[in-house]
């Protein structure tokens, strides 16, 4: 787990918050990017992401974003309780990011019988995966089968073109 300590619970950084009902602007900004940076939600008002210097000023940056915004929040520093909360947390994290490389594999798999437009499918699934990469701290076996898909799509391209 990240950061772990002797006892096999890892740091991680919470961020509370609370935002106003209006205007619903600020507050779906928020939601847009802390679903961006991949958070675990733990509670309403309440999502973690493993300890590290940057998921530390991510949330930083959000806070004051949110206090900007008329609302209240506060970053923290946590360990959960015992190695099973941290794992069911982790486990939580890994299969949402699954979820997203599964989409992706289904669209690479969907694009090889389109034969039109395949570069700009590959270029735009790419996209995708480094996006997915930013926030996949616990990475699930579906990174690599996603990454293979797009690869085996941009390698099909290739052939065909050269076939041409």
């Amino acid at each position: 787990m990240p950061g772990a300590d002797g006892e096999g619970a890892g740091a991680w950084v919470l961020l509370t918050h609370r935002m106003p009902r209006e205007p619903s602007t600020a507050r779906v900004a928020v939601w847009r990017k802390l679903k961006q940076l991949g958070v675990a939600q733990l509670a309403d008002g309440v999502v973690a992401l493993p300890a590290d210097a940057r998921t530390r000023e991510q949330l930083e940056w959000l806070a004051d974003e949110v206090v900007e915004s008329g609302g209240v929040a506060t970053v923290w520093d946590a360990r959960p309780g015992g190695r099973h909360a941290e794992r069911e947390l982790a486990e939580a994290m890994s299969e949402a990011r699954a979820a997203e490389y599964r989409a992706v594999v289904d669209q690479a798999r969907s694009a090889r019988l389109d034969e039109g437009g395949r570069q700009n499918t590959v270029r735009r699934l790419r996209g995708e995966l480094r996006k997915i990469g930013r926030r996949d701290y616990f990475p699930p076996p579906e990174r690599a089968e996603a990454r293979r898909a797009v690869d085996e799509l941009a390698g099909r391209g290739e052939h065909e073109e050269a076939a041409r």
